[in-house]
């Protein structure tokens, strides 16, 4: 069974921090690139960071570069996603994304989401 579970969403002010995680099963995790998406009301899921399986290739939306940081944790199936600097416009619900070896495309499985907001 695949499942992946987000967490450490929340209501923070701008310019705080917040780090989101995602647990993964075995068979959503293991050798897969992971991701972290975002989709505000009304506009569609964007891409918002990546890494590869060995945690040595990371991606970024040019939008949170050098304010968001991507990382993974192999021994226990879960991705990271450290949130600094948050501005109102990162609010959002935040997804997690499996199986694909790309960084910024192709995933197909997907956890329910956290919700971030941040406010002004």
């Amino acid at each position: 069974q695949v499942q992946l579970v987000e967490s450490g969403g929340g209501l923070v002010q701008a310019g705080g921090s917040l780090r989101l995680s995602c647990t993964a099963s075995e068979r959503a995790f293991r050798w897969s690139a992971m991701g972290w998406f975002r989709q505000a009301p009304g506009k569609e899921r964007e891409f918002v960071a990546g890494v590869s399986w060995s945690g040595g290739s990371t991606s970024y939306a040019d939008s949170v570069k050098e304010r968001f940081t991507i990382s993974r944790d192999n021994a226990k199936n879960t991705v990271y996603l450290q949130m600094d600097s948050l501005k109102p416009e990162d609010t959002a619900v935040y997804y997690c994304g499996a199986g694909s070896l790309k960084l910024t495309t192709g995933y197909v499985y997907w956890g329910q989401g956290t919700q971030v907001t941040v406010s002004s």
